[in-house]
């Protein structure tokens, strides 16, 4: 199924009190392509095959439904690090934020995306305060499975020891 994605994405200052209280995803993802986008996801129990076509802040994306069997099967073939992290789901008004807190070899890194209906409501978007720096087209997930293992520990390193900007 396609659809548009408008979405923007900002470092994290600080994370919010009591993660328990809200609704938390547990995602592994690979990339077998970068450009255009093709991964495979595991979300808890479902599994895609993804495609996203575009850059910055709105992109389309088709999500195709995948077997057990089939995402380990393509997982395997995925180049690049394995993109794992706990996504908390957090209500800002009529929004979702999404929390992403990353695992395994990204460990430490932290960031939050919110999607948006539309562009004007994107463009208008007045972040949290515990929000940091934007990098929406700057930092992206299949960017990150690009990097060797020194290059992920050397992000880590950097994003935990330099508070975002604002």
């Amino acid at each position: 199924m396609e659809h548009v994605e408008i979405e923007r994405r900002f470092r994290v200052r600080s994370i919010p009190q009591d993660l328990s209280a809200f609704r938390k995803r547990v995602i592994e993802q690979g990339y077998l392509s970068v450009s255009p986008t093709v991964r495979v996801r595991r979300d808890d129990g479902e599994f895609y095959l993804t495609y996203k076509n575009g850059k910055g802040t709105a992109h389309t994306e088709y999500n195709l439904p995948l077997t057990p069997e089939s995402y380990a099967h393509l997982l395997a073939k995925a180049d690049g690090i394995r993109i794992c992290k706990d996504r908390y789901e957090i209500p800002d008004g009529n929004l979702i934020i999404e929390l992403d807190i990353f695992h395994g070899d990204l460990e430490g890194l932290r960031w939050a995306e919110v999607e948006f209906p539309t562009l004007e409501e994107a463009e208008g978007y007045q972040k949290p305060a515990w929000f940091g720096e934007e990098i929406t087209g700057i930092c992206t997930n299949a960017a990150l499975s690009r990097m060797s293992h020194a290059e992920a520990a050397a992000l880590v390193s950097r994003e935990m020891k330099e508070p975002s900007a604002s």
